[in-house]
């Protein structure tokens, strides 16, 4: 640094530790700036960190000079990331004058977690080798990156077998994820034709040293000779158990695939339907626009581009951490910042107290797009949260031996299009831990579950959910299960539609599995929102489930449970995993639990005692079936026509003032429909 930039930064931190006491200290931060700035609206800092800086040496120099706050004014443009903006417990603010980092006015600054690739790097194949293995089609449109000329040589691994997918660099056009090279084409499948040996499958007490073999249709494979290694992404037993898995071996005149890790369930329908797979990330079949294949080996990127390459509009994900990492800090806030493009995930909070994630928008994740762990009095609100490679939001904290609550809110926030690199077992948000509260937010369009949910206590309130479980199967919209210490958790007025696809042979709205039990259901409105064999609220095994004073419409069935003899009951009861979750993580026999739960009490002394479920006031529209299995009802109303609806045609289910439910179910309290879903304040302003 020259004496004039020194100059300049003293003056800076002098005038900083001028501000009069209480009041806000403000900078500003800009891709056109430089950090040896001032910090003002004229002179605007480059970075974050050196913002960040600046504040923590104000208050090295006087404790009380930022009792007023801070805001960081953030001013439109890229931001390039290569390490997390990371804030701690020395960057707090209080709760009368937080730290807060906000996007200027009208102004879009975008935290990338990624690198920009010039136009000028991409360039024609011209390899013989390379040329011989890419399709026809592709060979004179393809372009070639040398990505280590760009100092960019870590592009992670791919292991043998995987679930969670691996943080590796994916490739974004035009702020779009691009598809990694894959066969068959876009959302299209391949189908084994037949198991040879379907692997080890303990579920089916079956044992074999092979470790998983299958027929193939066609002569496809045989392209694939010449690569380095092969994966495959496959539905190989269940459609809500997707896993990838390299290939060990090929043989082309048998037409036959062997896996190089077994399935954890073994290969063969354990759903109806065919098993699925698809091969990705091959060379060979890079055959449509779009596509692209990352040479590892070689540090090489080749890329299909499916219009002009210009100056800013491809980027390669490289950022494995977060790109906004705060812990164990308090009383902070992001407000309207964009990030995109990362590795890894978005924005991570961990810890400390009052930290407000609003009005940002994440996008483009590897992994999940925000993530809140532990802590009290965390926000994340009013954020369009999209793309993601995960989940779109994971929130958990609070004590669940104690039962004390986080108080987390996850509030006014659009959650949708996730799960694009993990199709099963990942959600638009999960919720764990005590005492979550997740309301007024638009949750849509998932392969798999919308709503995941772990922990005591939670409320899920006011929530537009739809278009789930789009590509799987055996799955609800909401989901939880295998641990009934998991109880009091109220899902109330949330509007339920449009759950289940092609391959649901059961799907639901709501689903208790393996013995959930304990929660509440009330006030909310499901339209087509039951699939295949189940109900809009399934349950698998538990009770004490209430369901009441809700409205079903138009769902194959309202209410199903599936029994568990007593023996089967006893069994789970008696196994390693529900003693270590029943008595060992938390113990369901003393208090708190069997104070808050008194259901509990002898829960784990069963001796055939009646196991049931709830079900009263709830008016049935339009579905085949009321309920099936284990409960109590009471006041169920069934009907064939319009019970009073205000506008069925345009989706207002509000009851009038004189509909017939209210003679018919006396004591059916009125659901507030029109305040279901996103709310359009200060913070949302569409």
């Amino acid at each position: 640094m020259n004496f004039r930039d020194l100059t300049a930064v003293l003056a800076a931190v002098l005038c900083l530790a001028m501000t009069t006491a209480g009041a806000e200290v403000t900078l500003h931060v800009s891709p056109k700036g430089v950090d040896s700035a001032v910090g003002t609206a004229e002179a605007p800092l480059a970075t974050l960190e050196r913002a960040r800086d600046l504040l923590r040496e104000m208050r090295g120099k006087d404790p009380a000079s930022l009792a007023g706050g801070a805001t960081v004014w953030v001013h439109g443009g890229t931001y390039e990331r290569n390490a997390p903006f990371t804030l701690d417990a020395g960057d707090a603010g209080t709760a009368q004058g937080p730290v807060v980092y906000r996007a200027a006015q009208d102004e879009t600054p975008v935290l990338l977690g990624g690198r920009v690739l010039p136009a000028d790097a991409f360039q024609p194949v011209t390899d013989d080798t390379v040329l011989k293995q890419l399709d026809p089609a592709a060979r004179d449109t393809v372009r070639c990156v040398d990505l280590r000329a760009l100092g960019i040589t870590d592009l992670g691994e791919f292991p043998d077998q995987f679930t969670a997918p691996p943080v590796v660099p994916e490739l974004f056009f035009d702020g779009k994820r691009m598809p990694l090279a894959r066969w068959p084409n876009g959302d299209e499948w391949a189908t084994i034709a037949s198991v040879v040996d379907s692997g080890p499958a303990p579920w089916r007490n079956r044992a074999s040293q092979d470790t998983g073999t299958f027929e193939y249709s066609g002569d496809r494979p045989a392209r694939w000779a010449a690569a380095p290694a092969v994966w495959l992404y496959g539905y190989w037993c269940f459609d809500w158990a997707s896993e990838t898995i390299r290939v060990k071996s090929i043989e082309t005149a048998a037409h036959h695939i062997t896996l190089a890790k077994p399935h954890v369930y073994g290969i063969g329908s354990g759903n109806k339907g065919e098993r699925r797979f698809c091969a990705i990330n091959l060379l060979e079949e890079i055959d449509s626009p779009g596509e692209y294949y990352l040479d590892r080996e070689n540090s090489r990127l080749y890329f299909w581009p499916p219009a002009p390459i210009g100056v800013d509009n491809v980027v390669l994900s490289l950022l494995k951490e977060p790109a906004i990492q705060i812990k164990d800090a308090a009383h902070i806030t992001l407000r309207g910042l964009t990030v995109a493009c990362c590795a890894g995930m978005g924005v991570q909070v961990d810890g400390g107290e009052d930290v407000r994630v609003l009005a940002c928008e994440v996008r483009n994740t590897g992994r999940d797009g925000v993530v809140v762990k532990d802590g009290t009095g965390h926000h994340v609100e009013a954020c369009s949260i999209s793309e993601t490679g995960t989940n779109g939001v994971t929130v958990e904290g609070g004590d669940r031996k104690t039962l004390t609550p986080c108080g987390h809110e996850v509030v006014n926030n659009d959650i949708w299009n996730v799960s694009r690199r993990q199709k099963t077992a990942t959600y638009n948000v999960h919720l764990g831990g005590v005492g979550v509260r997740l309301a007024h937010n638009s949750i849509h369009d998932a392969p798999h579950q919308a709503i995941g949910l772990a922990g005591n206590n939670h409320v899920i309130e006011f929530n537009d959910v739809f278009r789930i479980c789009q590509e799987s199967d055996d799955c609800g919209a909401f989901y939880m299960g295998r641990n009934p210490s998991e109880r009091g958790t109220v899902l109330r007025y949330n509007f339920w539609h449009d759950t289940g696809g092609p391959r649901s042979h059961g799907s639901c709205a709501v689903y208790f599995d393996d013995g959930a039990g304990g929660q509440t259901v009330f006030g909310n409105v499901f339209l087509r929102a039951a699939g295949g064999s189940f109900g809009a609220v399934f349950v698998h095994g538990g009770h004490d489930n209430r369901v009441v004073n809700n409205i079903f419409i138009d769902c194959k069935a309202a209410m199903r449970q599936v029994r568990w003899n007593d023996e089967g009951w006893r069994k789970w009861l008696d196994e390693e995993l529900w003693q270590t979750r029943l008595l060992k993580e938390v113990d369901i026999s003393k208090p708190p639990y069997s104070e808050q739960y008194p259901e509990l009490k002898g829960f784990m002394e069963f001796h055939g005692e009646p196991r049931m479920n709830h079900s009263e006031r709830n008016i049935v529209v339009r579905c085949p079936m009321l309920l099936d299995g284990d409960w109590e009802q009471k006041d169920n109303y069934v009907t064939g026509n319009d019970p009073g609806f205000v506008d069925e045609k345009a989706l207002n289910f509000a009851l009038k003032d004189d509909a017939e439910v209210y003679r018919k179910v006396p004591g059916f309290e009125r659901i507030p429909f029109a305040e279901i879903g996103m709310v359009k304040d200060d913070l949302r302003r569409e």
